[in-house]
């Protein structure tokens, strides 16, 4: 399961138009779900979102967690695009629609999210990235984290 966690001062999504969720300070998480995920990756990558600690500390450095502060999670499957052949992206890791939703909707609830993307719609994501900060958070089935990648 992967999440490109962004840290955001505000983000908002649209479906058809309408504006369906916003939130002010916090992260807006895209969120990735594989084919071999399970409940215990959605549990453990919810944990691992919830406990970054990307925010400024009073003396200005990245040391605080989310604390108060809200998530936006929308769905992104082509987080698993694989692109080593050629320039179509091939989707085959990417998990079930079906089993996506389940493994989406219970990281949502567990990592806190307060607003929601629409699952399967075509979305337009609005978001002011502070920092600029965006971390790649990626946890194996069965709970291991097995990469972190960053840029500040």
């Amino acid at each position: 399961m992967r999440a490109l966690v962004q840290r955001v001062t505000r983000a908002a999504v649209r479906v058809d138009g309408r504006q369906v969720a916003d939130i002010g300070p916090g992260l807006l998480v895209l969120l990735g779900v594989s084919r071999e995920d399970d409940e215990a990756a959605a549990d453990r990558l919810a944990e691992k979102v919830r406990a970054l600690r990307v925010f400024a500390d009073a003396h200005g450095h990245m040391n605080e967690a989310l604390g108060e502060r809200e998530i936006l999670c929308v769905s992104q499957f082509t987080l698993y695009g694989e692109t080593s052949r050629g320039n179509r992206p091939s989707f085959l890791a990417a998990a079930s629609p079906e089993r996506a939703e389940e493994l989406y909707e219970r990281f949502c609830e567990r990592a806190g999210a307060r607003a929601r993307g629409v699952f399967g719609a075509h979305m337009e994501v609005e978001l002011v990235n502070d920092g600029p900060v965006t971390l790649l958070v990626e946890v194996h089935a069965g709970g291991r984290t097995i990469r972190t990648a960053n840029s500040v």
